[in-house]
């Protein structure tokens, strides 16, 4: 379901710290994460304004930062079409607008993430088209020159999630999601496109590397941080020790930013 389209003219704590305060708004300067962390801040300012937030919808934390920042810093020509898929509030599309893309389109299961980035965008000026269902659902109607992803890719220990825990469980290996990502975003991109997908060393990188290679796509690792568990994580602290995905004294977690580009058709 298409939620709307902003038509406006264009103005001249990470996963681990999941579970943030009900309020509606949520600033999302170098103040805004859930609790104290080290690693990525909102160094760019993006936006320099509250968010709207409702509660359940996934705030703007260390990931939503390392991604921006990788954003800035990739060289993206200006002018292209993006997507924003995983949107929450939006606060990764309005960096895609701010960064020069011509069109955006950002893309929620959640109807309230969606309603939330809509209004984010709209009163930014940004012109997007907001969609409320499955991230394939904007695949295939248009080529994309640049696919920007915060899917979920915490590891749960159990299958079957609901409410706002959508925005960061992603079963046992934290893949649900990002295998089926790493297989369709090759066939949205432009010649020449480019992904970006963050997520954490919980859910293996590697793989990730290795699904977008074998599709035909250059990728990297163009950006790192660790930080601090946050309450989601130091909840499963037991469970990923037992599993033998992290050693009984982890406490910190690492994220990454995977760096896709498309050549030539």
């Amino acid at each position: 379901m298409t939620i709307a389209d902003t038509s406006l003219p264009t103005p001249s704590t990470h996963p681990g710290a999941y579970p943030a305060s009900p309020g509606m708004h949520d600033r999302v300067d170098e103040a805004a994460t859930t609790e104290p962390m080290a690693g990525p801040r909102n160094r760019l300012r993006i936006p320099t304004r509250a968010l709207l937030r409702p509660p359940g919808v996934y705030a703007p934390q260390a990931d939503t930062w390392l991604l921006a920042e990788a954003l800035t810093e990739a060289g993206i020509p200006r002018g292209g079409h993006a997507v924003d898929v995983f949107t929450g509030t939006g606060a990764l599309a309005i960096a895609a607008a701010r960064i020069g893309a011509a069109t955006v389109t950002a893309v929620d299961i959640s109807r309230r993430a969606a309603a939330a980035a809509w209004l984010n965008l709209r009163l930014r000026g940004v012109p997007a088209r907001v969609h409320c269902g499955d991230f394939a659902s904007v695949f295939g109607h248009r080529d994309y020159d640049l696919v920007v992803a915060n899917p979920p890719y915490v590891p749960a220990p159990h299958e079957t999630t609901v409410g706002a825990a959508r925005a960061w469980d992603a079963g046992a290996d934290g893949r649900a999601l990002l295998d089926r990502l790493c297989e369709l975003v090759p066939t949205a991109l432009a010649p020449r496109g480019t992904t970006l997908i963050v997520q954490s060393a919980l859910a293996d990188p590697d793989r990730t590397l290795d699904a977008l290679r074998a599709q035909n796509l250059k990728a990297t690792v163009v950006a790192r941080a660790s930080v601090p568990f946050g309450p989601v994580l130091r909840a499963r602290a037991a469970w990923l020790a037992h599993t033998g995905r992290i050693a009984p004294t982890t406490e910190t977690e690492e994220l990454v930013v995977i760096r896709g580009d498309r050549g030539h058709r």
